[in-house]
């Protein structure tokens, strides 16, 4: 489809439009006792309000999901879906509601001029959606192998996307129950982020030492990464896939300090000067953790490596300092060494698949066994 012609809308704005302008006059004639939940809240750069006219070559439209109560939805579903194919218009904002494939990542829109219309609006149930989507029902309790399961792209967009409507709160509920980890299983994650940290700190100076100039820019490159994962933790956000950290990290608050200092570690000629940088670096993220309070106080300095002159945060500090106020007995059982999927997987097939993800709950079994 050719866009030439049409303004550049986010994705949110357009599905939000989309929802108000089309959808919800329908239900509200054809249907005015239906309690239902409307929202994006699922894949896409534009749930994540990082979208661009590029954008629109695949996939982006307008789209609304549509949550009803389990007792409904199997009575419903191919009536509303039928109902809405038949009413709606067919444009919204400029855009076509027709797709070729609706709910297809390959996706496209295909203008019409009179409907029926494909619209993307999917017809679901709360637990189904999350089923689907996280790979487990988060209507009911989430134990801690089941949150360090989940992996935190597809939260962050349940977190960043946008509720239209809610009828009856279920959705609402579900989506404040997951906008963050438990009080001490985010404290373990930050510990097993500062062991990333740990288990890699003397070996970007090593490298080097050794002439080896490559390996050194790749264990720093790896070190800021991590750096930036546990700024992410620090801040309370679920980072989103590569394509997109970058981005998300520069909105937070730390961001304006960091990504200079950061940009300098990767741009080093050498690494004593990557040194330096790497280590302001620690300190800025040493000090940020101290504003948190979670721990006592830990003096944000950079020292040697045992007898070698390589300067480390000596990480493992913020790693022994945090498990020792974990109080819950759940999380105190947890092995010290595993972490969240997402911190010791970087399978981007893996990721993106939440059944896969809770097939590694298995790995904290074996460990506790």
């Amino acid at each position: 489809m050719d866009y030439d012609h049409i303004p550049f809308i986010p994705g949110l704005e357009l599905s939000q439009a989309f929802y108000h302008e089309a959808v919800q006059p329908i239900l509200e004639r054809r249907f005015p006792e239906l309690r239902y939940a409307a929202a994006r809240l699922d894949y896409g750069s534009d749930v994540l309000g990082f979208d661009t006219p590029q954008s629109r070559d695949h996939g982006l439209g307008p789209k609304v999901t549509l949550f009803l109560p389990e007792s409904e939805h199997t009575a419903l579903r191919e009536l509303l879906y039928e109902t809405l194919a038949q009413e709606l218009p067919v444009s919204v904002r400029g855009y076509p509601t027709n797709y070729d494939q609706p709910f297809s990542g390959e996706a496209g829109l295909v203008p019409v001029e009179h409907g029926p219309v494909r619209p993307w609006v999917a017809v679901v149930t709360v637990p189904g959606f999350f089923q689907d989507y996280l790979g487990l029902d988060a209507t009911q309790p989430l134990d801690v192998v089941d949150w360090l399961s989940l992996p935190p792209q597809h939260l962050r967009t349940v977190a960043a996307g946008v509720v239209f409507h809610d009828g009856w709160g279920e959705l609402s509920r579900v989506r404040e129950m997951l906008s963050w980890y438990p009080y001490d299983l985010w404290l373990y994650l930050l510990a097993n982020q500062w062991r990333r940290i740990d288990q890699e700190e003397p070996f970007m100076a090593r490298c080097g030492d050794v002439g080896d100039e490559l390996g050194s820019r790749l264990v720093a490159s790896r070190l800021v990464i991590e750096l930036m994962k546990l700024c992410f933790l620090m801040a309370r956000q679920y980072p989103p896939y590569y394509k997109w950290f970058g981005t998300a990290f520069g909105k937070l608050a730390c961001a304006p300090e960091l990504q200079p200092v950061f940009q300098r570690v990767l741009d080093s000629q050498g690494w004593r000067e990557r040194e330096e940088h790497l280590s302001w670096a620690y300190q800025l993220v040493m000090e940020a953790h101290n504003v948190l309070g979670l721990t006592p106080t830990i003096e944000p300095e950079i020292s040697s490596f045992f007898n070698r002159p390589y300067q480390v945060p000596h990480a493992g500090r913020f790693v022994e300092a945090l498990h020792a106020v974990i109080q819950s007995p759940q999380v105190q059982a947890l092995p010290q060494d595993v972490g969240g999927v997402a911190q010791f997987v970087d399978s981007t097939d893996l990721l993106s698949n939440p059944r896969l993800c809770r097939k590694l709950g298995e790995i904290y079994a074996v460990e506790n066994d």
